[in-house]
């Protein structure tokens, strides 16, 4: 009995423990959305008239991260100044380390004003000037966030409308507490809680979204969906999460934006790890170039306690990932990134010497003993960011690195054989580096419908997927939005997210799922050759170049025209027609013969590797002689029987890899059957003989 009374009493302190938390939860959020619509709501009372709506960020966002630091600092803003004045009366000139020890931060401020004590001030100019000192009293780190943000710039135009001392006042208004610090009343009890760094962030964060939001026509160039985001960071992190130990892991980003994918990220991987009873760490790293975005990034870090990590973040408009990579010689854990689409990247050409004069080993590198140039069209690097990454891959740890990066259509088959996006796509594929690319449904992303693709990479492979492929088409597994959001009109639920993980992790062939062998992706591309014929020619000489050259300006070509001879062997030389060397009777004895090429028959084929049949096995990659009888092969039965006379020249075969998507999910509609068809034109018939009698009968009245 009293066995069953304690149990009960431990069920009810467990549900009753788990309501108060729900309310504790619920009345966090509920604070934390007070608060960002209060924040919201300053740039409408103080901004309206003086800045257009989609001008409001680049006051309020620097103005946030300015209120929260002074709030964080001031407790020992004391220390800071004493410090500070005993470090200049040492005549001690790094000061940093030991001023950020003093403020107990990864920031501090050594000016003499708080942002409380600029409220005082009576004359607009007396502000600008204290309030210009206070700002270039932060430390470094700040001072690089308040310039990206150009925050100065909008000083003189808040001066002039007598604005600044409002915006302040505003910032500092006791219904709201930014300080992780709670405020009492005059009982000593709590008015107003503190907001600890996870809180401050999600706000900041929040006030982001709705400035993209806002934005949307320029959202999508540095804002990632977050049902985007955690997609990625999940099939990067679930497919090892077993095999996660306890210990350091970096998390890189080569074009990370406000830094939202790192830091969804970082939170994925902490809570895969503790489920596991593990205890990580993770260091970030990111380059941006995008001043405010980069702003963005670095405040947010800072406001959440990251100081380390913002340190770690590297941006700015000279600070270009491709030209100027700031991370050279590192190796990453993890890397995730959503690169510009469609973007030139021709000033970054020309600094790094011009597409023959690049020699970063990032770009140009040895594949199977040729050198593989890397280098895309200018018009657009968004596959370089993905090269810049496999640069970074760890190859001497357990886990190696795993990638997962987004892409547009283009990167699975822009760029013919040989060129720079077809050797990416070779170089990644045969280095069985590609584990899945997942079709994201239409309409994700904030400025654009086009369709998008998540690419998932690993030096890692585990058994079971080596020297295969994993097509998803997830296009169809969403959740309609409310309410649009720019071209954004849906998102990935859990369920969606869960869906796509499960066809991932279960990797089998379905309806939504593609298993390939590398090879599948491959093919040769070969220029088809066909003899120039022309009337009237001696059908047993040799023609000169030049004297070729007037014959295409005057003689008339024709199909049963004799082809016209280029060059005649030696006796002994093996005919071989499908190499152009053509076996003929000249003077009565045999010879072989070269053909001068028609440039107006020259065709091209692209001839699949999986000709070669020892490349329908995984992880296969065709040798010489697997590719000389897969073509001509392939030519014997393809070509020849149409066109006799056509050859190849072998020097000119490239290798090319394209991924065509639509071809392996396509599903034609069905055509509607003959009787219904017959139904409707018989019925559009009547109509018309109806229409005609009422027109025909309408001329007789």
């Amino acid at each position: 009995m009293a066995g069953a009374q304690s149990c009960k009493k431990h069920a009810m302190m467990v549900f009753l423990t788990a309501r108060y938390m729900r309310r504790r939860k619920t009345m966090e959020v509920s604070q934390l959305t007070w608060i960002t619509n209060f924040i919201w709501g300053i740039a409408d009372d103080v901004l309206r008239d003086l800045y257009v709506r989609g001008k409001y960020r680049d006051v309020i966002l620097p103005m946030t991260v300015i209120r929260r630091l002074d709030a964080v600092l001031e407790p020992t803003k004391r220390a800071v100044l004493d410090l500070k004045a005993s470090l200049d009366k040492a005549g001690i000139v790094h000061q940093d380390a030991a001023l950020r020890q003093a403020a107990g931060q990864a920031f501090y401020n050594t000016s003499p004003f708080t942002l409380r004590d600029l409220k005082a001030r009576a004359s607009r100019q007396q502000l600008e000037a204290d309030f210009r000192a206070y700002l270039d009293g932060f430390s470094p780190n700040v001072q690089e966030i308040i310039d990206n943000f150009e925050f100065r710039n909008q000083i003189p135009r808040l001066t002039k409308a007598d604005a600044l001392g409002t915006l302040i006042e505003k910032f500092l208004d006791p219904s709201i507490n930014l300080s992780p610090y709670p405020v009492l009343d005059s009982a000593g009890s709590v008015r107003l809680p503190g907001l600890d760094n996870h809180a401050m962030g999600t706000i900041f964060e929040e006030l982001v979204r709705r400035f993209n939001e806002e934005n949307n026509e320029e959202a999508g160039e540095h804002w990632t969906p977050r049902d985007a985001v955690r997609l990625m960071a999940r099939l990067i992190f679930e497919p090892i999460a077993d095999q996660i130990e306890s210990g350091t892991y970096l998390l890189y980003d080569g074009a990370c934006g406000t830094g939202g994918m790192l830091t969804v990220a970082e939170e994925t991987l902490l809570q895969l790890a503790k489920e596991r009873g593990k205890q990580v760490s993770m260091h970030l790293f990111g380059q941006e170039i995008n001043a405010e975005t980069y702003a963005i990034c670095k405040s947010d870090l800072l406001l959440k306690g990251e100081g380390e990590a913002a340190d770690n973040i590297v941006g700015g408009p000279e600070h270009s990932t491709l030209s100027n990579d700031a991370f050279p010689g590192r190796e990453f854990d993890f890397m995730l990134s959503n690169p510009p689409y469609g973007k030139s990247w021709k000033s970054d050409l020309e600094r790094m010497g011009g597409k023959s004069g690049i020699k970063d080993p990032r770009f140009v590198v040895q594949h199977r003993g040729e050198e593989l140039s890397l280098i895309t069209r200018s018009s657009d690097g968004q596959m370089l960011f993905l090269v810049n990454m496999l640069s970074k891959m760890k190859h001497d740890t357990p886990l190696g690195s795993r990638i997962a990066e987004v892409h547009n259509g283009s990167s699975l088959f822009t760029g013919d054989a040989g060129q720079g996006e077809s050797n990416i796509r070779r170089w990644i594929i045969e280095n069985d580096w590609l584990e899945a690319i997942v079709a994201l449904p239409l309409n994700m992303f904030y400025n654009t419908g086009i369709a998008t693709y998540v690419w998932v990479l690993t030096n890692r492979k585990p058994e079971h997927r080596k020297g295969r492929v994993q097509l998803i088409d997830a296009t169809q597994w969403y959740k309609p939005l409310r309410k649009n959001l720019g071209k954004k009109n849906c998102e990935l639920s859990e369920e969606d997210i869960r869906r796509v993980l499960d066809t991932f992790l279960k990797f089998e062939e379905t309806e939504q799922s593609k298993i390939f062998p590398n090879a599948a992706f491959g093919y040769w591309k070969v220029t088809v050759e066909r003899p120039l014929r022309l009337k009237g020619i001696d059908p047993e000489r040799t023609y000169t170049p030049k004297e070729i050259k007037a014959l295409r300006e005057t003689a008339e070509r024709a199909e049963d025209a004799p082809p016209v001879i280029k060059k005649i062997h030696k006796p002994g030389t093996a005919p071989d027609p499908l190499r152009g060397l053509f076996e003929m009777v000249i003077a009565g004895k045999p010879r072989v013969v070269e053909y001068e090429p028609d440039k107006e028959l020259r065709d091209s084929e692209q001839i699949p590797f999986l000709e070669c049949q020892a490349c329908h096995q995984p992880g296969y990659l065709p040798s010489p002689e697997d590719q000389r009888t897969a073509i001509e092969a392939f030519l014997r039965r393809e070509v020849l029987p149409y066109v006799p006379d056509a050859w190849y020249d072998p020097a000119s075969v490239k290798v090319g890899y394209e991924i065509n998507f639509n071809r392996y999910f396509y599903k034609p509609k069905a055509l509607r059957p003959l009787e219904e068809i017959r139904a409707d034109l018989l019925t559009v018939e009547r109509e018309a003989e109806g229409l005609l009698a009422e027109i025909l009968g309408g001329q007789t009245r």
